[in-house]
């Protein structure tokens, strides 16, 4: 199993966790032939297992990164009975998140419901907003929870990569909010070293 350090998660939901930083440290090497920044990074193992699955589309990943999270799973030990992921933001021809979450509640024995939470407006651009505040503002009322999966359920809310949380955190409104969730955790592969 792949060494990995977990990493609180601050955020609306009861507790959280990331199983990892992302990268361990990145230096700027300089633009290249075609003005794109080249940096030389160095990931955490579950870091670079994701860096694998989403960009170089190696599913190999999958395995290691769900054993790594289920064991750290089973050692938190959050009173969970339904796994949810993030909807993706981008579509992809293979949707890591879903790979890992759908064989990561089958490891676990939860139900996986990638249809509890549902994007129901265009995401906005968030790459250059920076504010914690105003990226929440931009997400806020941009997912639907289904009351009928989730009312009363112990939800544990999955993403890949944690960067600042408004994300996740205005998902979590949603599912307490509308959805009546009785409580929510989360849990992400990975976090970045900075909360932007």
């Amino acid at each position: 199993m792949i060494p990995f350090d977990p990493v609180r998660i601050p955020g609306r939901w009861r507790e959280g966790y990331a199983l990892d930083l992302h990268s361990v440290h990145s230096m700027f090497l300089g633009d290249d032939e075609y003005g794109r920044a080249r940096f030389d990074t160095k990931r955490s193992p579950a870091g670079e297992l994701l860096y694998r699955l989403k960009y170089k589309s190696d599913v190999s990943a999958v395995s290691e990164l769900v054993e790594a999270a289920a064991f750290f799973v089973r050692s938190w030990a959050p009173p969970v009975d339904l796994l949810v992921p993030v909807p993706a933001s981008r579509a992809r021809l293979l949707q890591p998140l879903l790979a890992v979450g759908e064989a990561l509640a089958r490891e676990l024995k939860l139900e996986f419901s990638p249809a509890s939470v549902r994007r129901i407006g265009e995401r906005p651009q968030l790459k250059d907003v920076y504010d914690y505040d105003e990226r929440f503002r931009l997400l806020s009322g941009l997912h639907r929870a289904d009351r009928a999966i989730v009312s009363d359920r112990k939800v544990l809310l999955f993403d890949d990569l944690f960067r600042s949380g408004a994300t996740m955190n205005a998902i979590t409104a949603a599912l307490y909010d509308q959805g009546g969730a009785s409580d929510v955790y989360a849990l992400t592969l990975t976090r970045t070293r900075s909360h932007r």
